[in-house]
């Protein structure tokens, strides 16, 4: 199961697996996105490469305009997903 929501305006929960059946929820919200925002991994288990591709499209977007995407509460798993894929060197990661 998964689950996407918007909180305070700007920042970004997730839960559940991200996964390519759920890139549609995940650009229509992350495509809504206008300014600097937080995505928060929080209740996130699971991340495919669909789900770094949508998050990547955003900060090149978002970058374009002057605004920054930021990720935070990522668990050890998903901490290396990104290492591993040097992403990690892309994205502003707390």
């Amino acid at each position: 199961m998964f689950s996407i929501s918007v909180q305070n305006g700007n920042e970004i929960l997730l839960s559940g697996r991200l996964d390519a059946a759920q890139i549609e929820k995940v650009d229509y919200v992350l495509d809504n996105m206008q300014s600097d925002c937080v995505v928060n991994f929080q209740n996130l288990d699971y991340i495919s490469s669909a789900g770094l591709g949508s998050l990547l499209k955003t900060h090149s977007r978002l970058k374009g305009n002057g605004h920054s995407i930021k990720l935070k509460n990522l668990n050890k798993h998903i901490r290396e997903v990104f290492k591993y894929s040097r992403l990690d060197q892309v994205f502003t990661i707390e």
